[in-house]
């Protein structure tokens, strides 16, 4: 199953080829240098087998003439390579990880994870039940089927949780049509769980757009896998290693070669590394997850600071010409032990960004804990070795010289395409819906699809964003007023509240074999509440606010102005808190502020624990009268809650009439 884009054109020798034209931006410390169109062509299969081709060339000025010798001289020649791969033993490392492999190891030992896509094909083809799976194949199937970015429900027997990969969020009007369709036909609530009555505001079939720019399907069953299978390779997409310790879906700005804030268009080097990875056997196999992000834009959309390897856009002169390309960040994460990236000293020239994954992924193969599953995750590696250490590891076993770095080319960062902006094509805008907490249903998915190929130019596409809203793309301006009229724009409006605007949420326990509370419907329903009942000030246009239904952080709370963390909370209120079987255990959640990305990134302090569900609300209410009241000019939420004492936070808290500070984690 190959992954593409967007419609490709096969050149004489049969090869796919692929067209991109960027603004390429620069400066110098004696004078700006113009803006200028440079064209550059490549061929993305190519890329992917070779990993590299040149820099983007920084030029003075531009004519067709000269467009069309730069797309020639985009290709990097093959030379020789300088070093063979790593001998060392970095003893360091091997003798801190252990020696004994966890359960979850042993059972990639037994069988490739990667060949549990034909297993599926055959549990299809039989038609097994759950049981009939776990008797032929054993326990360690349930981890391998992950690889076919398949997840067993955590309470529904018998149905799938299935995750579509999208590289960068990109997604064809062709494609997203194909997405909302298979949701809207096959993640159908059965009448056994409720079907359209399980659900009171999403129903019985809908999408997920998650934080990582892909989309999860409910509901599925195993027999229909390969037809959902079929239906997407028909368009270029797949499920395979949605999930799983491989290479996930790689992050990007879900405004790319759109806005002027980019440096350049990053998204031909992201679907190379995406088509890199994917169905690769030698690293399909990781120690854990492996999360990258690739962006040309200065914002950072793409979250560099919290994931595995972060490329960020950079400038440098290489060889007598000055080129872009990127910086490196690597060991972010969130989850119990949160971590922000830290920079390395190289300079990635486009071309030589495949290569350059490739060398920190068999780092992290090679020297990755598969000991302690607790600790498996690259970030816990770049910590033990250091960053200096670690970049000298990747070094030994890249094949390509990398430069030290550059320039760095990125303004803090932003992460929100809500509303209607300008592209930099003339002529055009793009419009950013809001989903709260990112679900929606199948049909309206594909209703929005059909609007992008009705309303937009032939280059108009769905972008999704870590924010889990998502973009149309390429709509001529006299367009917009019809786009907007349609149904489901005016459900996921582009003006939304802020804490609309914010609202990010995880699966939760509906589905979720490790969350511990409900979370999409509370966080649409508290982001819609919150937008009546406070009144923030005209230029607070969102208030990003998170819920994870437990710590595994999949809805990203550290890095949220508010974020909760689900707990189970026993209570000291049973007149009033108790639940229906009057046992004094509730649904709440850990309550934390003051969380950022960008220059002034931090994570949030969890200022409050075991908060009940039903005090947030309340506690909400009273720290924004505070803030409205203390606020110095222009002075963000999260930055008042950092520059407030955690003590006065609290005070302010249970200024409410609510039971704050009443609960206790249950089991403490």
């Amino acid at each position: 199953m190959t992954l593409r884009k967007r419609p490709l054109r096969s050149n004489a020798a049969g090869s796919v080829a692929l067209e991109r034209v960027a603004t390429l931006r620069t400066s110098s410390v004696a004078s700006h240098i113009a803006a200028i169109w440079v064209g550059f062509q490549f061929d993305v299969a190519g890329l992917a087998e070779r990993g590299r081709y040149r820099g983007l060339r920084v030029e003075r000025g531009s004519t067709r003439a000269r467009r069309a010798e730069a797309i020639n001289e985009g290709y990097a020649s093959d030379t020789a390579i300088r070093c063979d791969r790593a001998k060392e033993t970095d003893g360091q490392a091997r003798n801190q990880r252990g020696t004994t492999m966890n359960t979850v190891e042993q059972w990639k030992q037994d069988k490739h994870p990667l060949d549990v896509v034909e297993d599926v094909k055959e549990y299809a083809a039989e038609g097994l039940s759950f049981e009939e799976i776990e008797e032929r194949a054993g326990d360690g199937e349930w981890e391998r089927l992950k690889w076919a970015g398949m997840y067993s429900h955590g309470v529904q027997d018998g149905y799938f949780m299935m995750r579509t990969k999208v590289p960068g969020g990109y997604l064809t009007p062709e494609q997203a049509e194909v997405v909302g369709e298979v949701a809207d036909e096959y993640a159908t609530a059965p009448a056994e769980y409720g079907g359209e009555e399980q659900n009171s505001i999403w129903g019985d079939a809908y999408i997920d757009i998650t934080t990582r720019q892909d989309t999860q399907e409910h509901w599925i069953e195993v027999e229909d896998i390969p037809e959902i299978w079929s239906r997407y390779e028909e368009v270029g997409l797949t499920t395979i290693q949605g999930c799983g310790d491989s290479a996930r879906n790689v992050l990007g700005c879900p405004a790319a070669g759109l806005d002027d804030h980019e440096c350049f268009d990053a998204q031909p080097v992201i679907d190379a590394v995406s088509e890199y990875f994917t169905e690769n056997r030698e690293y399909a196999n990781l120690p854990r997850k492996f999360k990258m992000t690739i962006t040309g834009c200065k914002h950072d959309c793409g979250q560099s600071q919290i994931n595995d390897v972060g490329m960020t856009p950079a400038r440098k002169e290489v060889d007598g010409e000055e080129i872009y390309g990127f910086h490196c960040k690597v060991g972010g994460g969130l989850s119990d032990g949160p971590r922000m990236a830290t920079q390395m000293d190289v300079f990635v020239p486009p071309g030589d960004a495949v290569e350059f994954c490739r060398a920190v992924a068999q780092t992290f193969k090679e020297l990755g804990d598969r000991n302690n599953r607790g600790v498996c995750r690259m970030r816990y590696l770049v910590q033990q070795l250091g960053t200096e250490e670690f970049e000298q590891a990747v070094r030994r076993r890249c094949e390509v010289d990398l430069p030290t770095s550059g320039v760095d080319l990125t303004e803090g960062y932003t992460g929100d395409h809500v509303g209607v902006h300008d592209q930099k094509q003339d002529g055009l805008k793009y419009v950013g819906f809001n989903v709260i907490a990112g679900r929606m249903s199948g049909e309206e998915f594909a209703e929005a699809a059909r609007a992008a190929r009705e309303y937009g130019t032939e280059d108009a596409s769905v972008r999704l964003a870590t924010d889990q809203n998502f973009l149309i793309t390429h709509v001529p301006e006299e367009s917009v007023g019809d786009l907007l009229n349609e149904p489901f724009a005016r459900t996921y409006e582009p003006d939304p509240g802020p804490f609309s605007r914010g609202a990010v949420g995880c699966t939760g326990s509906e589905f979720c074999n490790y969350g511990i509370i409900e979370t999409k419907n509370r966080v649409y329903r508290w982001a819609k509440a919150l937008d009546r009942k406070i009144d923030t000030p005209d230029d607070l246009e969102v208030v990003r606010m998170h819920m994870s239904g437990c710590s595994a952080s999949c809805a990203q709370p550290q890095i949220a102005d508010i974020g909760f963390r689900g707990e189970t909370v026993k209570v000291d209120d049973p007149e009033t808190t108790t639940n229906e079987e009057g046992d004094n255990i509730v649904e709440g959640m850990d309550f934390g502020l003051g969380g950022a990305m960008g220059a002034d990134n931090e994570f949030l302090d969890w200022v409050e624990n075991a908060v009940p569900a039903k005090s947030v609300i309340p506690a909400i209410e009273q720290l924004f009268e505070a803030y409205v009241d203390e606020r110095e000019d222009g002075e963000r939420f999260y930055a008042w809650c950092r520059r407030v004492d955690n003590g006065r936070l609290r005070q302010v808290m249970q200024r409410a009439d609510a039971n704050v500070s009443g609960g206790v984690a249950h089991g403490d």
